[in-house]
This record gives C-alpha cells, structure tokens and sequence, in this order.
C-alpha cells in the first residue's frame, strides 16, 4: 500500500486509528484504501475506524435462503446500478434502524459522498417497483476491493435484493469478497465472517494488487428511469 495520512491500523491498540473532522474526496479514498473509514458520531471529532474485528463475506459462499430465493424469482423489481446515488443515500440516512438510535449519515456525510460518487468511487445499487425507487444499497470501491456502507429498504426483501445484485455483479468482475465492517444479524445471516485486522488488511492488500475494475465508468444501461 502507499503512504496514508492515517495512522498504521496494524500499530493500533483499539478500533478507532485517527480522529478529525476532514470529509473531502482525497482523505476518504486515502481512508478507505488503508482499510480505514469513518463513523460519525455526534458530540465528537469524526472517529476513523479499522476494527479489529473485521466482518467479510466470501462471496462464493453467501447463503440465500429457500424464501428469498422465491422472493427474488417473483419480485417483479428492476436493478439499476448508479442510478440514482443521491437518493439511495438519502434514504439509507432516513431509514429506521431497529438497532440504532438515530444516524451516522449526516447532510455533511451525504455530501462528502456524493462527491466521492462524482469522482467515480462510490458507487450504488437502485431497486425499483416500476418508477418507484424502493430500495438500495452503496459503498466505496477501495482500489479494486469493495467497502459496503449502508443499505434501506421501502418493500420488503428490497435492500437484500439489492445486496445480491451487487455481490452478482462484482463477482463478474473478478471479486471474491465483500467487506461488511462491521458484523450484523442480517449479514451473519447471508453468509458473514469476522476475521482479525492483520488478515483483512493483508487480503485488501493482495486484491488491490489484482487492479479490478469493478464498475464502468459511464454505462448507459445503468441509468435511472424516466419520471
């Protein structure tokens, strides 16, 4: 890996490698090669994390259950990706999250990633009911590894719909492996696995080796819908 600004995750003692306010494009694709990312909590400099504990689903090995299996044969819903990036992060900071009190994607962090997006990083997946955006998901090429973010869901299934096209998709692209972060019952549920940072960052290393491209960067078939 080249030089970060950050400090060496593997020299850290906690989860949490670097504190400071700085959202712009440079220091977010900096972060995010280095296996680093933000979390925003109120009431304290941004906290960057590279935890310990790294959540990761091989993607050869995602568990799709009998149920959504059906739901997918049957939804009827369409895939877009970056359709509509904006709107898919705007939703993922008004969603409500049973395990959370409230959000870390603030108008700033919506910002900051838009821009991100602009300069062809961050990328999302659009689920839609006809016109109807109803679900989605996003998060950050990290130099040809993947960094999922966050995700929401107006139907029911739409949001884990929208995972499976995004893992189907990198996987074209030559992908392995997904970065969960941070491990949830829904992720454990599709086929998540927690492995030490050493090992995380190790394997972010080799991928990046590989150059993957994994989107376009501009695809006519991945164009939102007309009004």
């Amino acid at each position: 890996m080249t030089t970060s600004r950050f400090p060496d995750p593997r020299k850290t003692k906690g989860d949490v490698v670097a504190f400071g306010d700085d959202l712009r494009p440079e220091t977010l694709i900096d972060a995010y090669r280095h296996g680093i990312f933000p979390w925003p909590m109120e009431g304290i400099p941004l906290p960057w994390f590279c935890p310990r504990r790294r959540a990761i689903i091989e993607l050869k090995d995602v568990h799709i259950s009998r149920s959504l299996r059906h739901v997918r044969a049957r939804s009827g819903f369409r895939f877009t990706i970056d359709g509509d990036f904006r709107s898919v992060i705007e939703a993922c900071a008004t969603a409500q999250r049973p395990d959370q009190d409230g959000t870390w994607i603030f108008p700033q962090v919506v910002e900051a990633y838009c821009l991100l997006h602009a300069q062809g990083v961050a990328h999302s997946v659009e689920v839609w009911d006809q016109n109807e955006l109803v679900g989605g998901v996003y998060g950050v090429d990290a130099g040809g590894a993947f960094n999922g973010e966050s995700m929401f869901r107006l139907r029911p299934n739409a949001s884990k719909l929208a995972l499976l096209f995004l893992f189907e998709h990198l996987q074209s692209r030559g992908l392995d492996w997904f970065d969960v972060q941070v491990m949830s019952e829904h992720m454990r549920a599709l086929g998540s696995v927690e492995i030490t940072r050493a090992k995380f960052l190790d394997r972010l290393a080799r991928t990046q080796k590989r150059s993957l491209v994994l989107f376009d960067p501009a695809n006519p078939d991945h164009a939102a819908p007309s009004p």
